[in-house]
């Protein structure tokens, strides 16, 4: 397995998959400079087993709230793709197939559809003749990645990987920060899901709950017995403290009926519709507004409102959100255009 992991090919991979959508940024150009004897020096320090993890620097992003985001050197994020290309398909095919962040062929729409699916189903199989009587669970995690514990975390991986030399890269990558995982890290995204893979097998394969979603720390659990569902709740509380040695936030747990709205992964999800979160729109007008102060002509704003929609709509698309277009513009400032909208350019 080491081998593989050490594989010139596969560190080439590897650089190819770290500089993606950031090619021109300076760390990266520069590295490029010297490319093969850079990727020659992965290989041997791999080999030889001389590697050193180098410092993390930090930034700050505001979205749904404040979180400090932590990156390696370029040359370390090379070294966990090429450590991830490796033992990824290990792991992953021991996923349920209901956990859905940091996944090939899942992702947030996958889920989001997944959950409406989890409602349509359970009114079919009780032939209820509404969305009434159907009630969710939503939890998640105080501060996950940050909560981790390395040693049982370290212990868990050792269940599917035996080669010595490839767990002694991993243990680097793991101790290369002060406590818990970094946030940006490639590696911290497979190592969060492997550790909350026990909270999976506890809850499907102990509490028998069929209609249960994971996405990273945060998940959700649907039934038609609210006193079940607290019952769940108690014993996953005193899973996750007693075996993973993490708390479940209970100021952001819910327990309420699924046809008042589930709020989730940016959506206020119902049965036959989905929603953008009031408090999400509020962030992009908040931004939106911000960024196109800097411009003085109504051709310039309209220029960067289209360039914001582009990314955006990528995303929100998939909710029903044509019909608040009208009102956001009207809080930018600027009179409604349908291409912005339909498009996200100028036409």
């Amino acid at each position: 397995m080491y081998s593989k992991i050490c594989d010139l090919q596969n560190i080439y991979s590897a650089y190819l998959k770290a500089r993606s959508c950031k090619r021109y940024k300076h760390e990266i150009l520069k590295y490029t400079k010297d490319l093969e004897n850079q990727l020659i020096l992965i290989n041997k320090e791999l080999h030889d087993k001389t590697y050193k993890h180098g410092k993390y620097y930090e930034f700050i992003v505001n979205d749904s709230k404040k979180r400090v985001i932590q990156v390696a050197p370029f040359k370390d994020r090379i070294i966990h793709h090429s450590l991830c290309n490796i033992i990824e398909p290990i792991f992953d095919k021991k996923f349920i197939y209901d956990s859905y962040a940091c996944r090939k062929e899942k992702g947030s729409h996958k889920a989001i559809n997944r959950l409406r699916k989890f409602i349509r189903s359970i009114k079919d199989r009780n032939n209820f003749e509404n969305y009434e009587g159907i009630y969710y669970l939503k939890c998640d995690i105080v501060k996950y990645f940050n909560s981790i514990n390395r040693d049982i975390l370290f212990r868990l991986i050792i269940k599917s990987i035996k080669d010595q030399s490839t767990l002694w890269l991993i243990e680097k990558i793991i101790n290369s920060y002060t406590s818990g995982l970094p946030i940006g890290n490639l590696t911290s995204q497979l190592f969060a899901n492997i550790y909350l893979h026990e909270l999976d097998f506890f809850v499907k394969n102990k509490l028998r709950c069929k209609y249960y979603i994971r996405y990273m720390d945060d998940f959700i659990i649907l039934d038609v017995d609210k006193q079940k569902l607290k019952n769940n709740y108690l014993l996953i509380k005193e899973f996750v403290y007693n075996e993973l040695k993490l708390k479940i936030d209970d100021q952001k747990t819910i327990l309420s009926l699924a046809n008042l709205g589930i709020t989730f992964l940016g959506f206020q999800i119902f049965p036959y519709i989905l929603l953008l979160k009031i408090n999400t729109i509020k962030r992009f007008v908040k931004k939106t507004k911000k960024q196109m102060s800097h411009f003085q002509t109504k051709k310039e704003k309209l220029i960067c409102l289209s360039n914001k929609f582009v990314n955006w709509r990528s995303y929100y698309k998939h909710g029903d959100a044509y019909g608040f277009a009208k009102r956001l513009f009207c809080k930018i400032g600027i009179k409604y255009d349908k291409n912005i909208w339909e498009w996200g350019n100028m036409v």
